[in-house]
């Protein structure tokens, strides 16, 4: 994975200011995804103010940069929890277990849905799963379907006739984001694979265009505007370019419904039902990982852990259902609960399944 400068620089000067304080290990050290942080931000002060223990620091520096941290090392100036708007990766669980972080345990705390959201001014937009992929990626097919072409669409009704002329211009998140991982997988690999060309391009040359077999690359001729780590980013240009879309967590829509409104995807409106049931076409998980090593050394760990799992905070009542989150399903919440409180260790078996 690469990173941008601006997010290698936020990555080393936290790792910096941690190594500093490293002595001061009261306090839980948190980084990661920024569709996690409202929620991660919202329990890390509730401990501080019903309890004793110094407030969790909260840092949003998006999944992959945060997994880039925690995964660095076992030591107390390396993160306690890593939050995640899609699940830990192969490579990055090996990276954790290469630099001796091989006690971790996987924590589901609820689903989000990815939003394609614009300036309430405007009014319905209904978009599939495939327009949506031909307004994002690199490259699509050729007018009769042959071949691969560079993305000439610049606006809507170029890619069907009956969506308005309206120019396309989306500022969504950057490499370095879950979110952005999880729209390449459930928008342009969900969708490519279902399209005979891309496979087909493999299957000629599957060293050269293995490229092809899951296809992600996202266009960078400006169309696709990468935004930061910080959603609210999104939001702000949103509030000011009434022409442009925007694709972040739900819990951001939610929180600024009195500016934006989201589109509907394939005619289905995401709400906390059609997300929590799947109906919502672009739904997904959310996560942390716990550092189990650093609980010893780190006694207020296991009060933030508790505090999470509690039915006042992710139960179908809780405290973060009122900021977006979408609540597990009571079996499910209680499943997770008992492997949590177990500290049950994840294996690389655990992600594929």
């Amino acid at each position: 994975m690469k990173f941008s400068k601006k997010t290698t620089l936020c990555v080393l000067t936290t790792a910096i200011l941690w190594a500093y304080n490293v002595q001061a290990r009261e306090q839980i050290r948190i980084v990661g995804s920024s569709t996690v942080y409202p929620f991660s931000s919202a329990v890390a002060e509730e401990l501080g103010a019903t309890s004793k223990v110094p407030t969790p620091v909260v840092e949003s520096t998006g999944t992959g940069g945060g997994m880039k941290l925690f995964c660095q090392g076992d030591g107390l100036d390396t993160p306690d929890i890593v939050n995640a708007s899609r699940r830990m990766q192969n490579k990055e669980f090996d990276l954790c277990q290469k630099n001796g972080v091989t006690n971790i345990t996987e924590v589901m705390i609820g689903f989000d849905g990815i939003v394609f959201a614009q300036n309430k001014a405007n009014g319905e937009f209904n978009v599939t799963k495939e327009q949506l992929l031909l307004a994002v990626a690199e490259e699509v097919p050729s007018k009769d379907g042959q071949s691969l072409v560079k993305n000439p669409y610049k606006f809507w009704h170029e890619i069907d006739p009956a969506l308005p002329k309206r120019e396309i211009i989306i500022y969504g998140p950057p490499k370095s984001s879950g979110t952005r991982d999880a729209f390449e997988e459930m928008v342009l690999k969900e969708q490519t694979k279902h399209m005979d060309i891309y496979s087909k391009l493999y299957e000629q040359d599957k060293e050269k265009n293995k490229a092809y077999k899951e296809y992600s690359n996202i266009r960078t001729d400006g169309i696709y505007v990468p935004s930061g780590e910080n959603d609210n980013i999104i939001v702000q240009k949103l509030s000011k370019n009434k022409v442009a879309f925007g694709v972040f967590g739900y819990s951001f829509l939610l929180e600024n419904q009195d500016q934006l409104n989201g589109t509907t995807v394939s005619g289905v409106a995401a709400t906390p039902e059609t997300i929590s049931d799947g109906s919502y076409p672009i739904s997904r998980s959310l996560f942390f990982y716990i550092k189990n090593t650093h609980e010893q050394e780190v006694p207020s760990l296991k009060a933030y852990v508790d505090l999470f799992m509690s039915e006042n905070i992710i139960g179908q009542e809780g405290t973060l259902t009122e900021i977006g989150l979408i609540p597990l399903p009571d079996d499910k919440r209680a499943s997770v609960r008992e492997s949590v409180s177990q500290r049950t260790k994840l294996s690389r078996e655990n992600l594929s399944q």
